[in-house]
């Protein structure tokens, strides 16, 4: 009988398997590292005291522990709300299954679209969007600033002079994330320039070198930082996991030619914050755990954080390729592909970030690529994702009992919670904490009066 994602075993040479249940094993072996890390690097521990209001410890209350929002962002494109022509009912079921499983949305800045006519950016297409983003407080993101692609440069810029260009796109960038400072605070400032041409060269076939490729993108990482010096500037690529060009061919693998340019645009005191890693190049392959493990570590010794910026794991009935897995790209290979990335992701202490790049089947970048069908009916990789986000990885439902200062320890996942005191009366105090990474996550709380 057939079964979905198994492994290719004349392929496994490279990685020193031979048969499916070393395969199985090594994955497993990956997995448990991931859990382990996961206990160590997701979680914290939590002191709290609680007095009253002369400051008496409130001895031997029952205090409820339950967390709201998590600090690692999990995330999807919320284009579908911006460039759709969706009706009110269609765009209100998105919105339902979008709270269901992410806190973070990413919003499309793409120069071609965004200003399809000099002077005229469509900022005001975002900005409800970002207002239902804050009320239900997703983090938003915007993608992208800087990308030499036909897809990221207007048509009308060939209008203008080539000498004006580069102005032209200095004030969009400045334009945009001061315009948006605030409301977006994170960016991809410069999108895919390990494969693209750089601005200067946009137009010739000049041969590049690594200080030409830092050029633009060490100017589009100042333009930023001066528009909004609290935003999070992040450089996106694509091959960076896998380390073999989908498209074309480079003398320098695309992974290390990534640590060279960010090493030169060191050397320059450009402003980076973190790098971002594209997940579904070749479109339908299963990355083995080594690759995705070789890939974080190595870019962690950069020393930033680390995002994946889009993934798109696939049900469309494809050949599984990559020499990993063998089958057919089904919704269960699916689900079981995106369970295996997202735990070694949330498994890695560099990663902050794992982000979707399409919620729907509708209209999805590649085919069957979305985590609900094209009626929003959720497929099993949605289901498995929500037991991950919204259960395994919350420290939800937890009780304790004051002791004999008054106090409560707990450890739990990052993030914000709401703390519930019970005193013995029955009456009920909630306080809220944020339990954050590197802090002393120790708080006194005092109940007030009955008056108050």
């Amino acid at each position: 009988m057939y079964s979905p994602g198994f492994i290719n075993i004349l392929s496994l040479s490279c990685y020193g398997q031979t048969n499916e249940v070393e395969v199985r094993k090594v994955e497993s072996e990956f997995l448990d590292k991931a859990a382990k890390n996961i206990e160590k690097f997701r979680k914290g521990n939590a002191t709290i005291q609680f007095k009253t209001q002369i400051g008496d410890p409130i001895k031997g209350a029952k205090v409820e522990i339950d967390q709201k929002e998590s600090d690692f962002l999990i995330g999807n494109i919320i284009f579908p709300l911006i460039w759709s022509g969706f009706d009110k009912h269609q765009d209100e079921i998105f919105k339902a299954r979008f709270l269901e499983l992410y806190n973070f949305a990413i919003f499309p800045v793409y120069w071609s679209n965004y200003e399809s006519r000099p002077g005229r950016p469509q900022w005001e297409r975002l900005l409800p969007i970002i207002e239902w983003c804050k009320a239900h407080n997703i983090v938003t993101k915007g993608h992208p600033l800087v990308w030499v692609s036909p897809a990221g440069i207007p048509k009308w810029l060939s209008r203008f002079p080539v000498e004006l260009h580069e102005y032209l796109l200095k004030a969009r960038v400045i334009n945009v994330v001061s315009g948006f400072a605030g409301e977006i605070d994170i960016w991809d400032v410069v999108n895919e320039f390990t494969h693209t041409s750089t601005w200067e060269y946009k137009q010739s076939e000049k041969n590049l070198t690594i200080s030409d490729r830092a050029d633009y993108v060490e100017k589009a990482l100042h333009w930023a930082y001066m528009a909004n010096p609290k935003a999070n500037l992040i450089l996106n690529n694509f091959d960076i996991i896998p380390n073999t060009y989908t498209f074309g061919h480079h003398e320098t693998p695309p992974r290390q030619l990534l640590i060279e340019i960010v090493r030169e645009l060191e050397k320059r005191n450009a402003p980076i914050s973190g790098l971002g890693m594209q997940a579904h190049e070749p479109r339908d392959e299963w990355y083995s755990p080594y690759k995705v493990w070789k890939a974080y570590d190595e870019l962690q010794e950069l020393g930033y954080q680390l995002h994946i910026t889009e993934f798109t794991p696939r049900s469309s009935g494809n050949k599984i390729t990559g020499g990993w897995r063998e089958g057919i790209w089904t919704q269960e290979a699916q689900a079981e592909y995106t369970e295996q990335m997202c735990r070694m992701s949330f498994g890695h202490p560099a990663l902050v970030s794992f982000t979707f790049w399409g919620l729907s089947d509708r209209g999805a970048w590649l085919s069957g690529g979305g985590l609900v069908d094209e009626n929003y009916r959720p497929k099993p990789v949605f289901q498995q994702m929500k037991r991950l986000v919204k259960e395994e990885w919350m420290t939800r439902n937890m009780s304790a009992q004051t002791d004999e200062n008054g106090k409560i320890t707990f450890r739990g996942f990052y993030g914000k919670y709401d703390i519930t005191l019970i005193t013995e009366s029955g009456r009920l105090c909630t306080f809220q904490i944020h339990l954050a990474e590197n802090e002393a996550n120790q708080w006194e709380f005092c109940m007030k009066p009955l008056n108050l």
